[in-house]
């Protein structure tokens, strides 16, 4: 086969670009910026891989297919933490957690002292929570870099032209796509990232809360990456006051230290979905377009880029997600 054409860096086109080199294809990967940034809507994602929690309200091939992206994302960046993650409410919102934990499996659940043993800051806060032992995270913007990485190593640098006519190409450019994807919507996401050196979390915590749910992922050294709200809006400049109150509400009610948590960055962008919010691989012509990750975008694109070199290398066609005008 010949080259083939990656347009698009963010966390879709650089899984993509790795699965593809590891299998050793030739690939040349374009994309406006020569690194990963803020420009790219992967750049502001919690970093949760944790599909047996997905379970309580994401479709079924998301929990099957994101169940690889642990193992993925270590060999292919070694930078996983394997720690699991917490679901937990305050005590008057209990039935909220039984509710969860009824829609989900995969997990132990923990009285008081079982939650203080595993997170000791949280000891006295939280009266019980679902610990989901085999999930992970990842901080995405080291692991979007240690992926640009490998391709420089391997001497395939981020361009910034124009694939050659009659190449195959692979489409990874997320809401840039929408011209070529029209049933493609944006849904936009508000985070914050805060320091909070008195506060030590070494896991996700998913905290259930009537107005704002929310997630919480550490950073180290008492950085927290707080998120996100899920807006159905393509305009994606603009944090609001409202998101801004109600994610530091609900952090502040999971633990009191939050309150003298210093704000050091604030990051808004939209994720591409389409309307039954799973991701496609839709063959058109000569292009491939690997897009609409919605929320999943590091927990589904090791999936996907696994697909996708299928099709290319071996002509396999993609068990799920995959469209085609052929």
């Amino acid at each position: 086969m010949s080259v083939i054409s990656i347009l698009g860096a963010g966390v879709a086109g650089l899984c993509v670009a790795n699965e593809l080199l590891s299998r050793g294809a030739a690939i040349r990967v374009f994309d406006k910026q020569p690194q990963p940034g803020p420009h790219a809507c992967s750049w502001w994602a919690g970093g949760m891989l944790a599909p047996f929690c997905e379970r309580e309200s994401a479709e079924e091939p998301v929990i099957r297919f994101g169940a690889e992206a642990i193992d993925w994302w270590s060999e292919h960046t070694g930078v996983v933490t394997r720690k699991g993650s917490l679901v937990l409410s305050t005590t008057r919102d209990r039935n909220e957690l039984v509710r969860f934990g009824n829609r989900t499996r995969d997990f132990a659940l923990l009285n008081e002292a079982e939650v203080a043993e595993l997170e000791p800051d949280l000891g006295g806060h939280i009266r019980q929570a679902l610990h989901f032992s085999g999930e992970a995270h990842l901080d995405p913007r080291e692991a979007l870099l240690k992926l640009a990485q490998n391709l420089t190593d391997a001497g395939v640098p981020i361009e910034a032209g124009e694939p050659e006519a009659g190449s195959v190409i692979i489409d990874c450019r997320g809401m840039a796509a929408q011209d070529q994807l029209p049933d493609m919507r944006g849904v936009k996401g508000e985070m914050l990232v805060l320091h909070c050196p008195g506060l030590n979390i070494q896991r996700p915590v998913r905290f259930i809360h009537p107005r704002m749910p929310l997630y919480i992922v550490p950073r180290g050294d008492g950085i927290y990456m707080l998120g996100a709200t899920m807006l159905e809006t393509a305009e994606g400049h603009r944090l609001t006051v409202r998101s801004v109150l109600e994610l530091l509400s609900a952090a502040y009610a999971l633990h009191p230290a939050f309150a003298e948590a210093e704000i050091i960055e604030t990051g808004v962008d939209v994720r591409p979905a389409f309307a039954d919010n799973l991701p496609r691989i839709r063959r058109i012509d000569n292009i491939i377009y690997i897009n609409g990750l919605y929320r999943h975008g590091y927990l589904l694109s090791p999936a996907l880029a696994r697909l996708t070199a299928d099709l290319l290398l071996l002509n396999k066609q993609p068990e799920a997600f995959y469209e085609s005008s052929l």
